[in-house]
């Protein structure tokens, strides 16, 4: 699973939400790192349909514009915990080797 497709899952996760909210969502939950453009976010957004993970929640028409929600579906929620579970064992194998060779901090240099 793409970091883009993980975080926009978790966007998902709380709540359906419409493309913007999404892009607004991975912004915040990645801290700025990861900024989707529409495009990306549409091509995510299709994969993820077509995987089963997340489906079309409902259009509304908002200042004459279309807005379709996506929400989380049960095997999306599923697959989001399995890639989480995986991550969190990734990090504790790569904590631990770094750690060993005194490369680990749990914040990077120069503080934040």
């Amino acid at each position: 699973m793409s970091e883009q497709a993980f975080l926009v899952l978790t966007a998902l996760a709380d709540e359906p939400k419409h493309g913007y909210g999404i892009v607004q969502a991975v912004e915040t939950l990645s801290e700025g790192r990861v900024r989707l453009r529409v495009g990306t976010l549409y091509g995510v957004l299709d994969r993820l349909v077509a995987d089963g993970w997340a489906e079309r929640d409902k259009e509304e028409i908002h200042q004459g514009r279309l807005r379709r929600y996506y929400r989380l579906t049960e095997a999306g929620g599923r697959a989001l915990a399995d890639q989480t579970r995986r991550l969190a064992a990734n990090i504790d194998a790569a904590s631990t080797v770094l750690r060993a060779r005194g490369w680990w901090s749990p914040q990077p240099e120069g503080g934040a």
